[in-house]
């Protein structure tokens, strides 16, 4: 099986549970304070190792106290940086209500940037997909990122456009929309039924999905939460929902980006969409109900 290239940012996640939202001027005592490490590209790729799916993180670590953060745990997880920029790592302020939906405050460094040089040595003949998200394009460097995909037709593209899909040029969401691979398909957009409304205008998932279908010529999976994923494989075809599973939420962080890996590794490894989605709904609801953004080798994932 060949590997995917994994394109985005290694963050460190600042967990800040609280009563509720503040609001301005006010002092609001807090439950708990944590650090993890996530950002999409991360969360992304060790949900794909969880599958040994073959993946490369494609991730600029740079220094000060979160860079330091981020290097420390890729060395005990025997990661190296992809590149390694002079300039400080950022990171996110995730704050969690107590029914565990999430907020983000991000504060972008060196995490986000990218040039198509730093990929000029990689094997390509042993690589055949690369996963990019929207929070990266968006970027100043973005348009780096949608000039490699641009570059490398032979590449399958996976795009999670993420909950700033409003905020990216479309100018930028057209050229990446207009990407084809050998095959003459768009990118494989994975993203939340609100992201979807926000960004087509459509008042439910299934419009939504033929409105970006028509656009990419490729499938469209739009996330339900506990209601499952809305599929439609290609524009012109009938949709199909997969119901989703039960789940005592805790946090809602990372979520989206575990279904999506966790959907790419199984359809690589040879399962229909249905079945990916549906395993990719369970491992959905295995990630929200325990805290962080990545589901460890535990009962939960056997």
């Amino acid at each position: 099986m060949k590997k995917t290239l994994v394109i985005g940012s290694t963050v460190v996640d600042v967990f800040i549970r609280i009563p509720e939202l503040p609001r301005r001027g006010v002092d609001v005592n807090i439950y708990s304070s944590e650090y993890r490490i996530g950002g999409c590209a991360y969360n992304f790729y060790k949900t794909m190792e969880l599958f040994k799916s073959p993946a490369q993180l494609c991730s600029p670590v740079g220094f000060g106290t979160f860079g330091r953060m981020v290097r420390e745990q890729f060395r005990k997880e025997g990661l190296h940086p992809f590149v390694s920029l002079e300039k400080e790592n950022g990171c996110c302020y995730c704050l969690i209500e107590p029914d565990g939906e999430r907020t983000f405050l991000s504060h972008h460094g060196a995490e986000y940037l990218f040039s198509r040089s730093w990929m000029k040595d990689l094997d390509y003949s042993q690589t055949d997909s690369v996963f990019i998200c929207g929070i990266d394009v968006e970027e100043p460097t973005g348009t780096e990122i949608i000039g490699f995909v641009i570059e490398h037709t032979g590449l399958g593209i996976f795009f999670a456009p993420g909950p700033r899909i409003v905020n990216i040029d479309p100018e930028r969401m057209e050229r990446i929309f207009g990407c084809r691979d050998k095959d003459g398909k768009g990118p494989f957009l994975h993203l939340s039924e609100n992201e979807a409304r926000n960004f087509t205008h459509m008042s439910n998932a299934e419009d939504g999905a033929r409105f970006l279908a028509e656009k990419t010529g490729n499938t469209v999976v739009i996330t339900l939460g506990r209601r499952g994923c809305y599929c439609l494989e290609n524009a012109g075809m009938n949709g199909y929902l997969v119901p989703g599973y039960p789940a005592e939420v805790v946090d809602t962080v990372g979520a989206g980006d575990a279904h999506f890996g966790a959907l790419v590794a199984c359809l690589k490894d040879g399962l229909c969409l249905e079945e990916a989605c549906r395993r990719a709904n369970k491992i959905g609801a295995a990630l929200v109900g325990i805290k962080g953004a990545v589901l460890d080798k535990l009962p939960e994932f056997d």
